[in-house]
C-alpha cells in the first residue's frame, strides 16, 4: 500500500525511513503547526477552541499544510492532539487557555468503568477526514506523518487529569494497584492500534508515537509502562498495516533508547539531552534517528542555533537521520530562527 502511494515521487523522509540516507537530510519539526505562525492563529481564533480545531477537517487540514507552505519540510504531520483518545473513550478533554489540558482525573481502576472499551468513531472520524484532506493538497516529495501518544503518556493525564512535571498520580496509582493500572494501559495498546490503523487507511504514511513522560519511569517500570506497550502497538500495527514505518520518541530516555530498540521501531526520536557519541555508536546503526535540537536553540537563533545544527549533523548526518527538534518548537520562536535553521540544513551535504 505505502510502496503503490509513494513510487511516483521520490520522498526523502519516507526513504530514510525504508533504509536509505540522504545526501542532506529530510527536515520537519515536531509542533510546527502552531501558535508561533501568524496564518495558525487566525485559523485557531476562527475555531473557536483548540479541540473545535482538532475536530473541524477543513481548519485542521489547513493548519497542518500551513508549515510547508512557509518552509518547504519534508514532513507534514497531522494536526491533532494525543488526547484524542481518551477523548473518544468517553473522557471529557477540555483545554484552558494558558493552562493545558484538563480531564476528569482516573484515581483508581473505579474509573476505568466510566470508559468504553473502544473507540467512539462518531469522534475519531473527522480526524480520519482531516487526513483524507490532507493527503489531496500534499505537495508531492512531501511525507505525511500520523501519530498517537504512548500508552503511559497517554496514562498520565487520564490519572491526574493534567499535566505535571513528575506524573506522580500515574507513578503512584502503578504501584498502588498494577494490575489495576494494567488494565488501563491495555485498553490503550488496544485502542491506539485501532486508532493509528484509521490514520494509515484515510492516508497517513508513517506514524509517530510520542512518550512525551517515559523520562519520569525508573527501569523496571520503564519497560513495562513504556516499552513493553510500545511494542505491542507496533507489532498490532504491522499486522493490520505492513509496511508503514514506525517512528518512537521516547523523551527523557537517555541510555534507555537502547531498550526501545526492542519495540521494533524504524526510527527513535532525540530529546536534545540524548548522548550524541552513544545514540551515533550504539542506535543510528540499527534504525534511524531524529531530532537533537535543543528547542531553545532555535528559539535564540543566531549563533548558538548555527552551533547546534552544525553538531547534530555532524554526529549523524553520514546515517540515516531526519532533522528535526528534541520537543516541540516554542510558541515565541521567531520564523526568521526557523528559516535560518531550514536555510542552514538545506545547505548542508554529507561528504
Amino acid at each position: 500500500m505505502t510502496s503503490d502511494r509513494t513510487s511516483r515521487v521520490e520522498k526523502p523522509l519516507l526513504a530514510v525511513l525504508q533504509g536509505q540516507s540522504q545526501a542532506s537530510p529530510p527536515i520537519w519539526m515536531m509542533r510546527q503547526a502552531g501558535r508561533y505562525l501568524p496564518e495558525y492563529r487566525k485559523v485557531r481564533e476562527a475555531a473557536g477552541s483548540f479541540m473545535e480545531l482538532c475536530f473541524n477537517p477543513e481548519l485542521a487540514a489547513e493548519v497542518t499544510l500551513q508549515p510547508l507552505r512557509r518552509f518547504g519540510f519534508d514532513g507534514a504531520i497531522l494536526f491533532s492532539d494525543i488526547l484524542v483518545v481518551p477523548h473518544a473513550l468517553g473522557q471529557t478533554v477540555t483545554f484552558e487557555v494558558g493552562e493545558g489540558p484538563r480531564l476528569e482525573g482516573l484515581v483508581d481502576r473505579l474509573g476505568l468503568g466510566r470508559l468504553a472499551s473502544r473507540l467512539d468513531e462518531a469522534v475519531v472520524q473527522p480526524v480520519y477526514e482531516t487526513v483524507r484532506r490532507v493527503r489531496q493538497d500534499l505537495p508531492p516529495g512531501v511525507t505525511f506523518l500520523g501519530f498517537c501518544g504512548a500508552p503511559w503518556t497517554v496514562a498520565t493525564y487520564m490519572v491526574a487529569g493534567r499535566g505535571g512535571d513528575d506524573q506522580a498520580a500515574a507513578r503512584m496509582f502503578a504501584y498502588r494497584d498494577p494490575e489495576g493500572f494494567q488494565l488501563l494501559i491495555d485498553r490503550l495498546v488496544e485502542t491506539s492500534i485501532d486508532y493509528l490503523a484509521g490514520q494509515v487507511a484515510a492516508g497517513v504514511e508513517v506514524v509517530q508515537i510520542f512518550d512525551t513522560w517515559a523520562g519520569v519511569l525508573p527501569d523496571a517500570e520503564f519497560r513495562r509502562w513504556s516499552v513493553e506497550p510500545i511494542a505491542r502497538i507496533v507489532g498490532g500495527l504491522r499486522q493490520r498495516a505492513p509496511g508503514v514505518p514506525v517512528i518512537v520518541f521516547p523523551k527523557g530516555a537517555g541510555s534507555r533508547l537502547a531498550w526501545m530498540l526492542e519495540a521494533g521501531p524504524d526510527a527513535v526520536g532525540l530529546d536534545w539531552a540524548a548522548d550524541a557519541a552513544f545514540v551515533s555508536r550504539e542506535i543510528q546503526p540499527r534504525v534511524a534517528v531524529q531530532g537533537h535540537i535543543d528547542p531553545l536553540a532555535l528559539k535564540a537563533g543566531g549563533a548558538a542555533l548555527d552551533g547546534a545544527v552544525d553538531a547534530a549533523l555532524a554526529a549523524f548526518g553520514d546515517g540515516r537521520y531526519i532533522f528535526n527538534l528534541g520537543h516541540g518548537i516554542q510558541p515565541d520562536t521567531p520564523i526568521a530562527h526557523v528559516e535560518q535553521m531550514v536555510a542552514r540544513v538545506r545547505a548542508w551535504r554529507r561528504a
